[in-house]
């Protein structure tokens, strides 16, 4: 009886949260489930029509130049971003007043809006007046047009992406970095083992479950990228920075087309479940071998 009413007691505390999600989680991932199935415009009745969005959406070439984009930004912003991070972690792991103000610098970006954040950077890129020309041109440099080039602008997206990033990742490594034994590092100190090995053969072993973690969340977020595409590019030049999330609001909010969004977003979840488990199989096979 008093196992039924701890139940009950739980139940109650939680119904607010679960209504929450509920409302505003579980049941709009299931009506978008069923709208990718149907042709809809915001203003008649949803039409039933089967596979047919997702068969338009594999047979539009404009599908594949955006998902080759998102995959190309992604890989080389978790590329980047990974090894960075974990560099700047080990460097900031020390104590000292003067330490915290550099991790405090470093985290800033990731606090700071998005909105605020393009607006700095149109401006470092602008082909005239930008920030980054002008230290081209100290250098004999010739001027680069970044958001206007079809070579520079997916480049020049990547690097702010790993920028604004970059703050997030490093607090997690660290957290991951306090957590590490010290008498590991007195031992392997003791064997005659150098920084280097040490870092090799006790820090990245220690670390394999922080860095599981960031390797996912950077890569969810990286295949999730939208706010600096709608506001520094639109997808411009000629598509090479339209990415999946962008072209999803491109069909639902300016072309109508809320099915095909809809078969979009299921596509998105799929690629991103599909790594998922790419990386928790390499997890655990590393675990594996490990121990």
């Amino acid at each position: 009886m008093e196992e039924r009413n701890e139940w009950q007691w739980a139940l109650w505390l939680l119904l607010p949260s679960l209504l929450g999600v509920g409302i505003f989680v579980a049941i709009p991932v299931l009506a978008s489930f069923g709208l990718s199935f149907a042709h809809w415009n915001m203003l008649s009745p949803p039409k039933w029509v089967g596979l047919r969005n997702y068969t338009e959406l594999f047979a539009d070439p404009l599908f594949w130049q955006v998902m080759f984009n998102t995959f190309y930004y992604a890989l080389v912003v978790v590329l980047l971003e990974i090894p960075l991070a974990l560099g700047l972690a080990v460097a900031m792991n020390q104590p000292g007043w003067l330490v915290k103000v550099f991790r405090t610098i470093y985290f800033l970006p990731v606090v700071t809006s998005m909105v605020a954040i393009a607006l700095v950077w149109n401006w470092i890129y602008d082909p005239q007046y930008g920030l980054l020309n002008a230290a081209l041109q100290g250098l004999g440099l010739p001027k680069v047009e970044w958001l206007y080039s079809t070579v520079w602008a997916m480049p020049a997206l990547i690097a702010m992406g790993v920028w604004k990033n970059l703050g997030y990742s490093m607090v997690i490594f660290l957290a991951g970095l306090q957590t590490v034994p010290q008498e590991l590092y007195e031992a392997a100190d003791l064997d005659g083992a150098n920084r280097w090995q040490q870092f090799l053969n006790v820090t990245l072993p220690q670390l394999g479950p922080t860095l599981f973690f960031v390797s996912v969340m950077s890569t969810i977020t990286a295949f999730q990228v939208f706010d600096p595409v709608y506001i520094m590019t639109e997808g411009a030049p000629g598509n090479t920075t339209n990415v999946a999330v962008y072209w999803l609001y491109q069909n639902a909010f300016e072309n109508f087309h809320v099915g095909r969004a809809s078969a979009i977003a299921y596509v998105l979840f799929g690629v991103l479940l599909t790594l998922t488990l790419i990386q928790w199989s390499v997890r655990k096979k590393w675990v594996d071998q490990e121990s």
